[in-house]
């Protein structure tokens, strides 16, 4: 059957034909169409219109993050593009399926300087260096193949983000469509069996193995606490792999104790995990071998060839390496009791952090299992991403490497949009949390029902403490003036409350995530120590010396 439809209306039925039913964004003169089209589909598409570009590109983050599901955000082309690329680039750095749709000029208009409206140099360009995949819509009847080359992409091998650019013309011109079936091809490396049975042979000769991992393992929990216990090795999890493993397993742990179980350690299998920290900082002993499980082929010899690579995916991987592994078992004592006494030992040292661990503490008491925690650049966000205990894969939301203040807040609103019915937190700072402040304009207006926790130092916090310690107290572009926090979320319609202790911010945590109302807590704090120093275990070497 042919149809006619305009370049905006072939984009639309595409995205709903691959079941995408929710975007985030504004719209504007070169994407008019397109949202002209999500109106005549408002039955079928949810529009989260937004009050910046950067909110609907982190809400689009968060939504992916918080689900694994492709999440969307439409920008007009020039500022509104470029107010978004932090968020691309968070991203990328989070392996996060985020689609970019952003506008263009007319096509006759593309890199002829004329001055038109919202015109840059090369924006696709740009959208190429944040992205995995990236190509301009030259024709509408090009628009379903390229949007399933861009899913393909996107979700195949390693997950990043994709875009489209689409030229004014092109989403106001008509042409006829087939409606063929497109569908998403999600290609995997094939398992090197031979590499398989030599790791399970290194595997089972190790005395003192251990499992590092990151978000790259995200859909292997299971497998990996299989690994964990027939090795009886410790699992250590980046900020990225925070409740894949769940904090109740006595074998999981956090980067605490990483540093004294990597130098304790003969062998180390790392699972969709860069190795960054303990290559780069801890340094690579002599005597230590690597094995590596990754889908992304350039993660294996990023610091030097490992001692086996398993290009796979890390739950495939991990489904043959178990039995390989079965084969070859020996009796190994239980490491059961070593690992709960470790975890008591980082315990009672986190609890020396303070006034930081007592809001932490608080948070995890009055979030459930379930709940979803997007961390932001700021005191406790330090903190709680090595302390806070996680319990299940996805509820615990990074920024990874790419350490982006001020993302927090929209993404904690973009995950709750893909998650509405279970609590959902944002840990920010009152630096972060005014970057896109203005979001609670779209949490009220849609409905979505986020509690945020500002604590409130009147300073960019980790800056002010660095001027004074490190650079002879030149204190500088650092301290802030702020706003009533409570009146400022209640002037939107939002609720706002004010506590003072960790006891208070644990009962009005109880309470917020009751309310059917998005929730703004701030928690005024004074300066805070450093953490850094008191986070982590005492090294193998310093507890021989």
């Amino acid at each position: 059957m042919t149809t006619t439809r305009t370049g905006g209306e072939a984009l639309v039925h595409a995205l709903l034909s691959h079941g995408i039913d929710t975007i985030f964004g504004l719209p504007g003169v070169q994407n008019d169409y397109f949202y002209a089209a999500v109106y005549d589909a408002r039955d079928r598409m949810r529009v989260i219109h937004t009050r910046h570009e950067q909110g609907a590109a982190y809400m689009a983050l968060g939504y992916a993050q918080a689900s694994g599901k492709t999440g969307v955000f439409v920008v007009v082309p020039g500022p509104g593009f470029l107010n978004a690329t932090a968020a691309l680039s968070t991203a990328y750095a989070t392996n996060a399926p985020v689609l970019c749709l952003t506008g263009q000029l007319h096509s006759d208009h593309i890199g002829r300087g004329y001055g038109m409206l919202h015109e840059i140099p090369d924006q696709l360009g740009i959208l190429r260096s944040l992205t995995k995949w990236a190509r301009r819509v030259d024709s509408p009847a090009d628009v379903p193949r390229l949007v399933d080359e861009a899913l393909s992409a996107m979700h195949s091998d390693r997950p990043r983000p994709a875009g489209l650019e689409v030229p004014l013309n092109v989403f106001s011109r008509k042409e006829e469509f087939d409606d063929e079936t497109l569908s998403v091809a999600r290609s995997r490396p094939e398992l090197d069996r031979r590499a398989v049975e030599s790791a399970a042979d290194l595997l089972s000769e190790a005395q003192s193995p251990a499992i590092f991992i990151g978000g790259g393992a995200v859909d292997a929990g299971e497998e990996i606490g299989r690994l964990a216990e027939a090795l009886q090795a410790p699992v250590i999890a980046s900020s990225s792999g925070r409740g894949i493993l769940s904090n109740r397993n006595p074998y999981s742990h956090s980067y605490g104790p990483g540093r004294r179980l990597w130098e304790q350690a003969d062998l180390v299998i790392a699972i969709g995990t860069r190795l960054s920290t303990p290559m780069m900082r801890w340094g690579k002993p002599a005597n230590l071998r690597v094995v590596r499980i990754d889908i992304d082929p350039q993660e294996h010899d990023r610091h030097e060839p490992p001692a086996v690579s398993l290009v796979a995916d890390s739950r495939e991987a991990l489904q043959a390496l178990l039995p390989a592994l079965a084969d070859r078992a020996r009796a190994r004592p239980s490491r059961r009791l070593e690992m709960l006494a470790l975890q008591d030992e980082m315990d009672a040292i986190y609890e020396s952090v303070q006034p930081q661990m007592g809001f932490v503490r608080a948070i995890r008491e009055a979030l459930p299992d379930d709940g979803i925690c997007v961390e932001d650049i700021t005191q406790i966000g330090y903190v709680s991403r090595e302390t806070m205990p996680v319990y299940q894969p996805r509820t615990y939301l990074t920024s990874n490497y790419q350490v982006t203040l001020g993302w927090s807040f929209p993404a904690a609103l973009g995950a709750k949009v893909v998650a509405p019915d279970r609590p959902v937190l944002c840990i920010t700072g009152d630096g972060g949390f005014l970057f896109a402040a203005t979001e609670l304009a779209t949490a009220v207006q849609h409905g979505i029902n986020t509690v945020t926790v500002v604590f409130n130092d009147s300073a960019y916090g980790n800056v002010l403490r660095m001027q004074k310690q490190n650079y002879g107290g030149r204190v500088v572009a650092s301290e802030l003036h702020n706003p009533d926090f409570v009146t400022f979320a209640e002037s939107f319609g939002a609720r706002g409350l004010r506590v003072h202790s960790p006891a208070e911010l644990r009962q009005a945590l109880v309470g917020a995530f009751a309310a059917n109302a998005p929730v703004l807590i701030e928690v005024p704090v004074g300066e805070m120590p450093s953490p850094w120093e008191k986070m982590s275990a005492p090294t193998a070497r310093s507890k021989s010396d």
